[in-house]
């Protein structure tokens, strides 16, 4: 049922969301939590799909944190229904950690949805410590960089608080090939917010010409990586697994960083290994994309195609100025086609990409590449 927060008066430079889960407890935690930051405004909380699709019929929501189970409507069927009535809100699914969480996390994206967020149960809200910290610091985050992108679509950016404006759009895009690299001889890509769906349409393009190995950090917890690869496998030319500890890269062969470990290469003599770890996050993230990078580069300096696909915040950014100072090339994806245009939005800023691409040139960059002179074992 409507409840007070969407009664009281909104404000046009504040991300506005709507609250939707059965569980008023956990209404009442994500409304407590979003309401401290005051960029954020909760204008609306409903217990099901079907009031919620309703709700957007009063006006205009930018950001809707969706859970997946309710009576009346569910989540899944809700969301085509909700972009239905507004194609630029963003929804955040709420969703378990847990091997079917993973994979219905996985259809709401297919969906529509733009990114999820851990739900959490009983004990994670009552522990106190790290993990209600983490689950705090990552639902305002997702909402003010899905609220931001949400924002820019409705044309009104100047409303936005300085912090959340998106840098300038790039320069024209550098559309060749630099043939004195030679082939990669890997090719390494970072994502997040948006990047499932962004990875997914590269591999379904890319042509089985790729003999090299690629090698991909994806921001997403454990479960989910293993979900990703699965998906991955099933439409592209090569074979697509969950990365493993010490493994040896294999050309032609696709390796997803597993949730809750950074992955790295290291050389074997002639040939490398996959390297996994447990550090601490990088830019408040494991998986992240810098340590990746910057095994990558010193590995396989010149010889190395770096891809940083839309997410939120700036992870692979400076690994990616890591890999351009080894001679390197590195390209991202365009603000047009990123949900989020955080992490090639940095990239972009750093002055080291070869190429700003839309999500759909970016297959056929890497075709071109790796057909440049063959490739090295």
């Amino acid at each position: 049922m409507n409840t007070g927060p969407q009664e009281q008066p909104h404000s046009a430079n504040r991300i506005r969301v709507m609250l939707v889960d059965d569980s008023p407890i956990i209404r009442g935690m994500n409304a407590r939590i979003l309401s401290h930051n005051s960029e954020i405004e909760i204008v609306a909380s409903e217990s099901n799909g079907e009031l919620a699709v309703s709700r957007m019929d009063q006006g205009d929501i930018d950001v809707v944190v969706l859970d997946i189970e309710m009576p009346v409507m569910d989540g899944l069927t809700a969301i085509p229904l909700l972009l239905k009535k507004d194609r630029n809100v963003k929804i955040l699914m709420s969703s378990t950690l847990t091997r079917r969480g993973a994979e219905v996390s996985f259809r709401a994206m297919d969906l529509g949805a733009a990114d999820f967020i851990a739900k959490p149960t009983t004990g994670t809200v009552t522990e106190g410590g790290t993990t209600i910290e983490e689950y705090r610091r990552e639902i305002v985050a997702k909402t003010l960089s899905l609220g931001a992108a949400a924002l820019k679509k409705r044309s009104r950016l100047q409303h936005l608080p300085a912090a959340a404006v998106a840098a300038p759009a790039p320069a024209k895009p550098v559309l060749a090939v630099d043939a004195t690299r030679g082939a990669p001889r890997i090719i390494a890509i970072g994502s997040s917010t948006g990047g499932p769906q962004a990875l997914l349409k590269i591999f379904k393009e890319l042509d089985k010409v790729i003999k090299c190995p690629i090698v991909i950090t994806q921001h997403m917890p454990a479960h989910f990586t293993a979900i990703l690869a699965k998906h991955i496998d099933n439409i592209s030319p090569m074979p697509c697994r969950e990365a493993v500890d010490g493994e040896f890269l294999e050309s032609g062969h696709i390796y997803v960083a597993p949730g809750d470990y950074h992955m790295t290469v290291k050389a074997d003599g002639v040939r490398h290994r996959i390297s996994l770890n447990q550090n601490p996050p990088e830019n408040f993230c494991r998986p992240a994309v810098d340590p990746m990078f910057r095994s990558i580069a010193d590995c396989f300096g010149k010889r190395s195609l770096c891809v940083v696909l839309t997410g939120m915040g700036r992870d692979g950014a400076s690994g990616a100025e890591v890999v351009s100072k080894a001679g390197g090339c590195v390209i991202a994806q365009d603000e047009e086609t990123s949900v989020v245009w955080g992490m090639p939005g940095a990239t972009y800023k750093t002055g080291v990409c070869s190429a700003i691409l839309p999500i759909s040139k970016i297959a056929g960059f890497i075709n071109n590449a790796a057909k440049v002179s063959g490739h090295d074992s």
